[in-house]
């Protein structure tokens, strides 16, 4: 089901304003777009991995509805929330894993390859979840693209719609961010 930029603004607004059918018309029309997200985030998970994309989807959108008191102010910001949440699912997943098989040498991560995020171990996703957040307190915007980058697998140009910036600046932030991100890493491993 295809809608326009306008029209789940629209219905999110709805929503937001505590409208239950709003969200109803809106569910058929985002459900794509965070399969694609989940996808993203999914595309190379070990093959034992316990959660599948469709179930990631399913429980970011139960979480989202859940959430009071946001006001959406569109469908970027919508999808940039879901994003976030379904990183921290995967967070979340990934210490309780690692709280079960504590191990692990030295932590050597690259972000080269996007979004290569499944094929790590556990503590090393909890090492990168800890920069990004020590990244986050520095410079949110950075933190943001690497989030929506390599997270959700989301284009340049996608992030640069995102955050409503230019595509240059996000290049240049996801340099940036990269060197320094991985500088932490080596550091705590």
């Amino acid at each position: 089901m295809s809608a326009s930029s306008d029209e789940i603004t629209c219905l999110l607004r709805a929503w937001s304003g505590g409208d239950s059918i709003a969200l109803e018309q809106l569910a058929p029309l985002i459900y794509t777009e965070l399969r694609r997200i989940a996808h993203g985030y999914m595309r190379h998970e070990r093959q034992d991995h316990s959660l599948q994309a469709t179930a990631l989807v399913h429980e970011a959108y139960l979480r989202l509805i859940d959430v009071h008191n946001v006001r959406w102010q569109d469908r970027a910001h919508f999808f940039a929330v879901s994003a976030q949440m379904m990183r921290r699912i995967l967070i979340d997943r990934a210490r309780a894993c690692a709280a079960v098989k504590r191990g692990g040498a030295g932590i050597r991560l690259h972000l080269d390859d996007i979004p290569e995020v499944g094929a790590w171990r556990p503590w090393e996703l909890m090492a990168l979840d800890d920069a990004l957040t020590s990244m986050a307190q520095m410079d949110p915007r950075k933190a943001k693209v690497i989030e929506l980058r390599f997270f959700a697998g989301l284009s340049v140009e996608e992030t640069a719609e995102v955050l409503k910036t230019s595509p240059q600046t996000i290049m240049r932030d996801w340099k940036l961010a990269r060197v320094w991100l991985e500088r932490e890493l080596s550091r705590s491993g």
